[in-house]
């Protein structure tokens, strides 16, 4: 079992920056890859950034992409999610989520359906 634990979601203005933090404990936090996905009121859970278990491939949505930043500390057992030049269809509750790697410097997936373990979810909202 792996538990997740987000936090770092908050309101802020558009053009804004937020940094989230995933905490992991559980299992050996370097075999997973991890991935921050968001989920809109009324939308479907979406891919947002994913990173390898060694942290040496990262992956983003184009909606993201040249935005966030997905980084890991495995000394920390923590993801990050640095948020820049927000918007408000960033608008969303950021799930982190973790997948059993066996191969450390894969690129992580873009697929719900893949990752195993799931956090509570944290509030982003982002007023224009």
């Amino acid at each position: 079992q792996v538990q997740l634990v987000e936090s770092g979601g908050r309101l802020v203005q558009a053009g804004g920056s937020l940094r989230l933090s995933c905490a992991a404990s559980g299992r050996t936090f370097s075999n997973y890859a991890m991935a921050w996905f968001r989920q809109a009121p009324g939308k479907e859970r979406e891919f947002a950034s994913g990173i390898s278990a060694s942290g040496s491939s990262t992956l983003h949505a184009d909606s993201v992409k040249g935005r966030f930043t997905i980084s890991r500390d495995n000394a920390k057992n923590t993801v990050y999610l640095q948020m820049n030049s927000l918007k408000p269809e960033d608008t969303a509750v950021y799930y982190c989520a973790a997948d059993r790697s066996y191969s450390p410097s894969s690129s992580p997936s873009s697929h719900w359906s893949v990752y195993d373990y799931w956090g509570q979810g944290t509030q982003v909202t982002v007023s224009s």
